[in-house]
């Protein structure tokens, strides 16, 4: 069960962080790998109905299991994939003709210490600076001040 999310604090915007002219050629190129077939450490292509547009938005994400549940976590912060999946709830993964349909619920701060430490042991080499000098070996306090900054997502595949 998921604890509730704190209110943000309006004077205050929610961390994002754009990606490069590099980080977005290499983006697209991950995509169409997986679009294509090919999954790089276990990357999929991502689609979310688009909140305003309605139209499905594509992105490469790192799928990561803690104890054998599936999570996306967003190392770049609330970046729009983050706020279409509030509102739409689930998504597809697809990698070649394999589209797998999910839902999504967003954990609470407190969850995220224990996912947030196995995903940057696992991805920590790509996305590590993005943390702002949190990393896997960080203590649980230092996670836990991290986690608002980076929303995790809970998915269950549903086909």
């Amino acid at each position: 069960m998921s604890t509730p999310q704190p209110q943000p604090n309006p004077q205050q915007k929610p961390y994002y962080l754009k990606g490069s002219p590099l980080n977005v050629r290499l983006n697209r190129l991950v995509g169409w790998l997986a679009r294509h077939g090919v999954s790089v450490m276990g990357t999929a292509e991502m689609s979310v109905r688009g909140r305003r547009s309605g139209t499905m938005q594509r992105i490469p994400v790192n799928q990561h299991s803690y104890e054998g549940v599936p999570y996306l976590v967003s190392a770049r912060g609330h970046s729009q994939w983050v706020r279409n999946m509030r509102v739409a709830g689930g998504g597809e993964l697809r990698v070649g003709r394999k589209v797998r349909a999910f839902t999504a619920a967003e954990i609470g701060d407190d969850e995220k210490v224990p996912v947030l430490r196995a995903y940057l042991e696992k991805w920590g080499w790509e996305v590590n600076q993005y943390f702002k000098g949190v990393t896997a070996a960080s203590t649980d306090a230092e996670l836990r001040a991290a986690a608002p900054d980076h929303p995790v997502f809970r998915i269950t595949v549903t086909g």
